[in-house]
């Protein structure tokens, strides 16, 4: 048995996602583009977001809510000790942040069996753009808009 995603429109091609059920149904794991993602049933990815030093980020949508968010697997997050400490850092400030500036954790996705648990899967709103690709881009700052930023991360 395996479950379809139709992902992407647009510009993304229209791909389908083949996922396998696991664990009797509750989990579904996903090869998004060379990554493999074990995710609950209700959340089915729609495209590949980008890639970091600490993880992999995979547009989804929650086919509970309809909400778009995005999935970010941190693989073998407790390899080393500063991994583990970076990861655990990101969610005990993003739990306790809440403005509009800043991403929003929506869930921490358990993993289906304790005795294997190596990546850690964090839930986020979907956004738009990040400050990287805002900063790379051709378009011209405002200074207003420079002035702005630091007054968002405080």
């Amino acid at each position: 048995m395996s479950v379809e995603s139709s992902c992407g429109s647009g510009d993304h091609g229209g791909h389908n996602i083949k996922g396998v059920p696991t664990h009797g149904g509750k989990y579904v794991q996903y090869n998004v583009y060379g990554s493999l993602f074990e995710v609950p049933r209700k959340y089915v990815p729609l495209r590949p977001v980008g890639r970091g030093a600490c993880g992999f980020v995979c547009a989804a949508v929650n086919s509970e809510t309809h909400e778009k968010v995005a999935i970010k697997k941190i693989g073998n997050a407790f390899d080393n000790r500063i991994d583990a400490k970076r990861t655990l850092r990101e969610i005990k400030l993003l739990r306790h942040m809440d403005h509009d500036n800043v991403i929003a954790i929506k869930d921490i996705i358990r993993p289906p069996q304790k005795e294997n648990f190596n990546d850690v899967y964090i839930v986020y709103e979907l956004m738009d753009t990040d400050l990287h690709r805002i900063i790379r881009s051709n378009q011209p700052l405002a200074d207003d808009r420079c002035r702005v930023w630091p007054h968002f991360l405080t």
